[in-house]
């Protein structure tokens, strides 16, 4: 497995993770086709610059072409602090074999070398089951139920947490 910065060519994954209602049941439902590619661009510049690494997951190295799914770690402010958090998708033909927690894993391994990202945030559904199961898999600590605002709608997530340099070493 690969993980390689998104760029112009994944709209179509984009597309196909966040428009597509199944994909999306756990996040209020599907996000509108218009506007996917200003999204790509904008997360192209941003990865680019350092400020988040989005990053696509690519299981056939000799085709980085096709993803997977997706696997992001970025900065915010929440509750009056800065807080890193991470967030990944996994397409349905991909699913249910590892890949999201393969990658949430190198993803924090990286965060953890690294050394900026400090503590990890991640926001999973209440209902999504199986990225619950990561973050358990992983060591993230379980710290509450809490609503959080995505794509300007409140779901009802789990609150994980999780030190890279403990965890993972």
């Amino acid at each position: 497995m690969q993980l390689r910065d998104v760029q112009l060519g994944d709209v179509d994954a984009y597309v196909r993770m966040r428009c597509d209602p199944a994909m999306m049941i756990d996040l209020g439902g599907p996000l509108p086709r218009e506007g996917m590619e200003d999204k790509v661009r904008r997360d192209v510049r941003s990865a680019e610059s350092g400020a988040q690494w989005i990053k696509m997951i690519v299981l056939d190295e000799a085709d980085p072409a096709v993803a997977a799914g997706t696997v992001t770690l970025w900065s915010h402010p929440e509750d009056g602090e800065e807080i890193s958090e991470i967030g990944w998708m996994v397409l349905p033909e991909f699913q249910g074999r590892g890949v999201g927690r393969r990658a949430v894993r190198a993803l924090l391994e990286r965060a953890r070398d690294d050394g900026r990202w400090g503590l990890v945030h991640a926001f999973p559904a209440v209902t999504n089951d199986p990225s619950n199961g990561i973050c358990r898999s992983l060591g993230f600590q379980f710290l509450e139920e809490r609503d959080v605002t995505f794509a300007d709608r409140v779901l009802r997530t789990n609150h994980w947490r999780v030190d890279p340099r403990a965890a993972l070493s």
